[in-house]
């Protein structure tokens, strides 16, 4: 009971119509972003390019950003698992993130989805419910969305034979990338809080 009261919090509480439109806004921009942003930092800055090249690094922010934005402000637990799920089947479908790896990362998804749950989750229940100090929220949910990733790929790289560039790939994807990418989200985040929070 106490979860789903928790799910049910918000920094700022809008009118159905407008947490439908939020919903629909959230959902469009966490499902294109893996779809659009490598193809358009490779037009923008060419194929090679160090950004293109790690697109990983924008698209991971802008959907962690969505995923934080989703724990201060949308309501109920069929709308926060949509945005949960959204962003790994639009990667991995387009498979230009992953690239060659995507295989792979389709073992992954459960954990990613259970990863970005515990973000989620804690980020509203220690920041909205507990009232726990925004940067001591974001270290707490981003420590834990990390080591739930990394330790199921660690232990699916047990379970397969995984090429060693992609291994390398990988590890570095599910691992650091995770941290920094959530961390920049968290900076971004901030401030969005901010703006909901103005009355």
């Amino acid at each position: 009971m106490e979860e789903e009261n928790c799910l049910n919090e918000v920094v700022r509480p809008l009118t159905k119509k407008f947490e439908i439109i939020q919903w629909i806004i959230l959902s469009i921009l966490i499902f294109l972003v893996p779809m659009i942003i490598p193809q358009l930092l490779s037009a923008l800055f060419g194929k090679t390019s160090w950004i293109a090249a790690n697109s990983q690094y924008v698209v991971g922010a802008i959907v962690n950003t969505v995923l934080i934005t989703t724990a201060i402000n949308v309501k109920g637990f069929k709308q926060i698992a949509g945005l949960i799920t959204l962003p790994s089947i639009s990667a991995i479908a387009s498979g230009l993130i992953f690239k060659s790896a995507s295989i792979y990362t389709v073992y992954m998804i459960p954990a990613i989805w259970a990863g970005n749950y515990i973000f989620v989750y804690l980020y509203r229940k220690l920041f909205i419910c507990k009232k726990v100090n925004y940067i001591l929220s974001s270290i707490a949910s981003i420590v834990a969305k990390a080591v739930i990733i990394y330790t199921c790929f660690r232990i699916l790289a047990l379970a397969l034979n995984i090429p060693n560039p992609m291994l390398t790939a990988l590890n570095l994807s599910m691992g650091i990338n995770q941290v920094i990418t959530a961390s920049i989200a968290a900076i971004i985040g901030f401030g969005i809080n901010k703006v909901y929070s103005k009355k």
